[in-house]
């Protein structure tokens, strides 16, 4: 595991003892309540070194806030793409 871990941060830059930590402060968090959403959007985007803009931020929130389910990998895929564009 610990071989996948480095090869992980050596492509992301990301340090996986800060992602395990973020994934831990998420247990039991209420991700239908908005401040929470945008404190998590916040470490997450502080944790991989991305700005992400304030209506990303709000695509983010209202999608995870106000539907019954989260997103699959296909929907948050598709967000993402669109801001590319």
């Amino acid at each position: 595991m610990d071989d996948l871990f480095k090869k992980i941060e050596q492509r992301t830059g990301v340090n996986m003892n800060d992602v395990i930590r973020l994934a831990n402060s998420l247990e039991g968090a209420d991700l239908q309540d908005e401040r929470t959403v945008r404190k998590l959007v916040k470490q997450v985007s502080r944790l991989a070194g991305k700005r992400v803009n304030k209506q990303t931020e709000d695509m983010i929130v209202d999608t995870l806030v106000n539907k019954k389910q989260m997103p699959d990998m296909s929907t948050i895929s598709k967000m993402v793409d669109k801001k590319r564009r």
